[in-house]
C-alpha cells in the first residue's frame, strides 16, 4: 500500500503540497469516499481514484496506445525533429513514458508507450519471437515469388539474415498492398526485405503487436490508455508481464 499523496504526485499532474491542498478542500475521492488526509494509503491496482470527479489512473505502471502519424520519431526527446511524447499533455510526459520499440519516422500505426521496462523488455526480446504485423504498400506488383521469399527466410545481400515472415497479398487492382507479419525487429527490415526484391515501400502502417492491436477507432495522433483486458493479453505472454 502507499500513501495516497504518492499516488497522485506520480501521475506527474500535482506536487505533494497540491496534493495536500486538494484533500484539504474536499476535492478527493478513493473508492467512493471522501480522503480525508494525504497520509491515508491504498493499493494503486484497481483503486477508484477521483479528483474534482475527475477519474485519474493510479496504477503504477501506464500503457498507452497511440496511432502514431508518420512526421514524428519514436524517442522520449530529439534535438532536431518533433517526437512521439509530443502529442502527450504535459504531465504525461513527466512520468517516465517511452515508446516500446520505434517506428521509422516516415510509418505510421500502433505504438505503445509505457513506463514498464520489464514488460517492453519482454515485447521485444528477439527471443521472444512476438508477432508483429503491418500493412505495406510498394511499388510495383507482389506475387507468389514474393510470398515464397518471405516464407522461406531471405538472406539480405548486405548479409543479414532474415527469419521466415508472413507475405499476405491483397486484393487490389494494381496488386501492390499486403499484410507482413514479422517475429522479429531488425533495422528497416520490411522495407530491406522487400527492396531485396526489387520493390520500393512507400507506405508502411503497424497494425498489431502480439495481441495487441491498433484501434480502428484512433486517428493519427490519437491515444488512449490500455483496457485491462489490453494489458493482461501483454502481461499474459510471459506469466508476467519491434521495429520496422
Amino acid at each position: 500500500m502507499e500513501r495516497l499523496d504518492k499516488i497522485l504526485a506520480s501521475t506527474g499532474r500535482w506536487s505533494r503540497r497540491e496534493v495536500k491542498e486538494l484533500v484539504r478542500a474536499g476535492r478527493v475521492r478513493a473508492c467512493g469516499a471522501l480522503v480525508k488526509s494525504p497520509e491515508e494509503k491504498y493499493e494503486r491496482e484497481g483503486l477508484d481514484l477521483r479528483v474534482d470527479g475527475e477519474s485519474v489512473l493510479a496504477e503504477k505502471f501506464t500503457y498507452l496506445m497511440l496511432h502514431k502519424p508518420a512526421g514524428l520519431v519514436s524517442a522520449t526527446e530529439d534535438p532536431r525533429q518533433k517526437t512521439v511524447l509530443e502529442l502527450l499533455p504535459e504531465h504525461l510526459r513527466k512520468i517516465g513514458l517511452f515508446p516500446a520499440g520505434r517506428l521509422d519516422r516516415d510509418t505510421e500505426g500502433l505504438l505503445l508507450l509505457t513506463n514498464d521496462g520489464a514488460l517492453a523488455h519482454e515485447l521485444l526480446s528477439p527471443k521472444k519471437h512476438v508477432d508483429k504485423r503491418y500493412f505495406v504498400r510498394v511499388d510495383g506488383r507482389l506475387d507468389g515469388e514474393d510470398v515464397r521469399a518471405f516464407e522461406e527466410g531471405m538472406t539480405l545481400p548486405d548479409g543479414l539474415r532474415c527469419l521466415p515472415a508472413g507475405l499476405e497479398l491483397l486484393e487490389c487492382p494494381a496488386g501492390d498492398e499486403a499484410l507482413v507479419t514479422l517475429r522479429e525487429g531488425k533495422y528497416h527490415q520490411i522495407k530491406r526485405m522487400l527492396s531485396a526484391r526489387g520493390k520500393n515501400v512507400t507506405y508502411l502502417k503497424r497494425l498489431a503487436m502480439g495481441p495487441l492491436a491498433l484501434d480502428p477507432g484512433l486517428g493519427k495522433g490519437e491515444w488512449r490508455p490500455l483496457t485491462a483486458d489490453e494489458t493482461e493479453g501483454l502481461r499474459g505472454r510471459d506469466g508476467r508481464a519491434g521495429s520496422d
